[in-house]
């Protein structure tokens, strides 16, 4: 108690600020390091066990919100007594604070609006200026995202998670791959010879485009996707399997293959797509225009 006094007379002399408050912003430290240190404990303990990384993740994300709300409700009873005194002296230095905190607090409204309207969640692949990828955090400040490449790279992930302050979706243009399902159209062009037999060729490839079985099972969970999405926004489509298109481009016939898939399956989905398509064509089945 003896240090504790001499501690607080020291910042006294240094700050000028009444002893009082100095105790209160030592008990207001003090309860912070706890509640923080046995959120962590409890954290820990949780992923002892054997638990999927999704679970220990949300597990994690709800305990911090467990734990500020704690904070800022047990300061609050703290500090209750004496908040008119500190809200007089806000009021004087309101006006530049409100500047200079300007982004802070239009992090912290935009952190609200994402967390109540949930434009987004985790895991969901948004894009959002010039920023594309999975969401992994959302938190009051921030979210971050794990980077993924353009479409004509196949959208793989680059490792890179960008820090994207809240108030970006205020901002700018938001692109969610998966709010009301988690599918997307993709399109990928196939050319053949002029003088190659266009209808061989088209049914050769709806067999490879429908054996798929990634594209296959995609049309039935589609249908109970859109019919729970139909309740929130104004979607339908009167067609779900691949369909592909015919195009007379450059001296050859070009044939687009238009399918769902998920985003993050896609590059592997053309991957597969195109090794069928290959052997095909060597076992010349197909005739692939050669440039």
């Amino acid at each position: 108690m003896i240090e504790l006094n001499i501690i607080v007379n020291m910042l006294r002399e240094m700050t000028g600020i009444n002893n009082k408050y100095i105790i209160l912003v030592i008990i207001s430290i003090m309860i912070f390091m706890v509640i923080k240190f046995i959120n962590k404990i409890v954290n820990k303990l949780y992923k002892i066990k054997d638990h999927s990384s999704k679970e220990k993740f949300k597990f994690t994300q709800r305990c911090n919100l467990i734990a500020n709300i704690i904070i800022i409700f047990t300061i609050f009873i703290i500090w209750e007594n004496h908040l008119n005194n500190i809200v007089t002296i806000i009021s004087f230095i309101s006006a530049g604070a409100t500047i200079a905190l300007r982004e802070v607090i239009l992090n912290l409204v935009a952190g609200i609006y994402i967390k109540a309207a949930k434009p987004f969640v985790v895991e969901d692949r948004i894009e959002v200026g010039s920023t594309k990828g999975d969401v992994v955090l959302i938190s009051s400040m921030s979210f971050k995202v794990l980077e993924v490449k353009e479409r004509v790279n196949g959208e793989q992930s680059s490792g890179i998670i960008i820090n994207v302050p809240n108030s970006a979706v205020f901002s700018n243009h938001l692109k969610n791959y998966t709010t009301a399902f988690k599918y997307i159209w993709s399109e990928m062009n196939v050319g053949i010879n002029l003088e190659a037999d266009i209808n061989k060729s088209k049914k050769i490839l709806y067999t490879i485009v429908n054996k798929n079985e990634i594209i296959k099972s995609i049309p039935k969970k589609m249908d109970k996707a859109i019919e729970e999405a139909s309740s929130n926004y104004r979607i339908y489509y009167n067609n779900l399997k691949p369909i592909i298109y015919t195009e007379y481009v450059d001296n050859h016939i070009e044939f687009t293959i238009r399918f769902l898939v998920h985003p993050k399956k896609e590059r592997m989905v053309i991957d597969s797509l195109w090794i069928e398509i290959i052997k095909e064509a060597q076992k010349g089945n197909i005739e692939l225009y050669k440039k």
